[in-house]
């Protein structure tokens, strides 16, 4: 009897043991298929990334842009990689890597035509500034930075750290190339917390800024000269190459001439390359800009196309898809040389700009404020200026005085550095490793 109860025992056992191994074998098979990519089809992936970037979206604008949307992204998709997405699901939502490349041809030509040089002239000082912020993240992250953290991570993190998203998915790629897979990871993270650092900085030094103008405004020591309409004429000056009769200006002829215009600048960069090594997306952005003056190119050619959004949407795709490679470990290893670097470039880009714009007769607020838009760009730096005007003014004349005021310094600031020079910069820094 004793040994039939010990033998039943036994057997029960054996039948939990199995049941269990049964039980785990399924949960396995399930991820292991949804990470294969057998149930996750083209578009179920394709709506999987949409709703992680719409969540970032919502959420942002809940909190008027204090919680950054790319923050947002980045911990969804981060807990998607380490739980049941394929790592590849950004290639299997249709964003493969040569249709990004693509984007970003055609992106950075697009943006070279957003530049308008009888503009940036009337902007001069606010360009000075921001370039004098640029100059002083540099200074102390390849200087300090380097001696704490070495050599390849300041020249990886710094790019990033100087604008938006081709800044940051240049310098992953270079990354990439030469194996250091962590120093992608830090690249893309670098481009999605800065932008939490700038936030909270910015909004301070705009109410500040705003206090002042309005303390001189309401006791009529400043007076209210309101900015004139300078870019919806550029289209309308008389071009060397005249514009095409309205009719043919369709879809496919304004991507046409974008595409022609970056095909002829990535052929000019591969001519010139054994004189002089310029990173192709680079003379995207120059050749943007001369095709715009000449005439050849409308200005802002992917909203005449309406094609800029879904352009981005794989853009910032693609900035996520390299979070698959970030490990727990790998990122508790980037940490401190993260948070390091992104402190230190905030604290050269405040002290340059302050000295330089108090030189130029602009407040130390508003220097900074200027400098900071390397951080996030358009259209922070707007949701910003007029998040600050709205909670200062106690009138629509005070809050459409103080945009005035400080609108223009932060977009011209946030074109300067986020879609120019930090291209520039990364093309650069992409050839030091």
């Amino acid at each position: 009897m004793a040994r039939n109860l010990s033998i039943s025992h036994a057997n029960r056992k054996k039948v939990l043991y199995s049941m269990n191994q049964n039980m785990n074998r399924v949960c396995n098979n399930t991820i292991n298929i949804l990470k294969g990519g057998f149930i996750m089809s083209l578009l179920m992936a394709f709506s999987i990334v949409l709703v992680v970037l719409s969540i970032g979206d919502i959420i942002s604008t809940k909190t008027k842009a204090f919680i950054p949307s790319v923050f947002v992204a980045a911990l969804l998709f981060l807990f998607g990689f380490w739980t049941f997405f394929p790592q590849d699901i950004v290639a299997l939502a249709g964003f493969e890597k040569s249709i990004i490349y693509l984007s970003m041809y055609l992106l950075i030509t697009h943006m070279g035509t957003l530049l308008t040089v009888r503009e940036l002239l009337r902007q001069w000082k606010t360009i000075a500034i921001a370039l004098i912020g640029i100059v002083g993240i540099c200074a102390l992250t390849l200087t300090i930075g380097k001696a704490i953290w070495g050599w390849e991570t300041v020249v990886i993190a710094t790019p990033p750290l100087t604008g938006g998203i081709v800044a940051a998915i240049i310098m992953s790629e270079a990354a990439t190339s030469i194996g250091r897979e962590n120093l992608a990871v830090l690249a893309i993270v670098t481009y999605v917390m800065q932008g939490f650092v700038g936030y909270p900085l910015t909004a301070l030094m705009l109410k500040k800024e705003g206090n002042r103008l309005l303390s001189g405004f309401r006791s009529g020591v400043l007076k209210h000269v309101k900015q004139n309409e300078t870019s919806g004429d550029v289209n309308n000056r008389k071009k060397l190459i005249p514009p095409l009769p309205e009719k043919y200006i369709t879809t496919y002829v304004i991507l046409t001439k974008l595409a022609i215009t970056s095909l002829l600048a990535v052929q000019f960069a591969n001519l010139i390359k054994p004189i002089m090594d310029i990173s192709p997306f680079v003379m995207c952005l120059f050749f943007g800009v001369i095709a715009q003056e000449l005439g050849f190119v409308e200005q802002k050619p992917l909203n005449l196309a309406n094609s800029f959004g879904f352009l981005m949407t794989g853009l910032m795709a693609f900035i996520f898809a390299g979070l698959a490679k970030a490990t727990p470990s790998m990122l508790a290893k980037i940490a401190i040389p993260l948070a390091g670097i992104i402190i230190l470039g905030v604290i050269g880009m405040g002290i340059l700009s302050m000295i330089l714009g108090k030189k130029l007769g602009y407040t130390k607020e508003m220097s900074f404020a200027i400098a900071l838009t390397a951080l996030y760009g358009f259209p922070p730096n707007y949701i910003l200026t007029e998040e600050a005007s709205k909670v200062l003014a106690k009138t629509d004349e005070e809050k459409e005085f103080l945009m005035d005021e400080m609108l223009p310094k932060m977009l011209v600031g946030g074109f300067t550095t986020v879609t120019i020079v930090s291209v520039i910069i990364a093309g650069i820094f992409s050839k030091l490793l």
